[in-house]
């Protein structure tokens, strides 16, 4: 299975110490142990409460959605929050 990661912020060194710039850090995870998006944020260890919004393939999502092969995911920091969850219902697959 291969994930399209995109890390925005201060999250993108939890996966890459060595990480500079601004830009998001893109990454492709091969990993058949990833079926939700917390397996993802597991793998890099951070925090639940460390991220504020997640997108699965540009749709809002949550820790519970299921990922496959082929979906791009990107998490943002809470330093970077933004209104969605206001505006948009998380899309969950449990």
């Amino acid at each position: 299975m291969t994930i399209d990661l995109k890390i925005f912020g201060d999250l993108r060194k939890k996966a890459d110490p060595k990480v500079s710039g601004t830009l998001p850090l893109r990454l492709k995870i091969d990993d058949s142990g990833i079926i939700w998006i917390v397996d993802i944020l597991r793998k890099f260890s951070i925090e639940d409460d460390e991220v504020s919004h997640i997108f699965v393939n540009g749709r809002y999502a949550g820790l519970k959605k299921k990922v496959k092969s082929g979906d791009t995911v990107s998490l943002f920091p809470r330093n970077m929050s933004l209104l969605y969850k206001w505006y948009f219902k998380r899309e969950e697959d449990e």
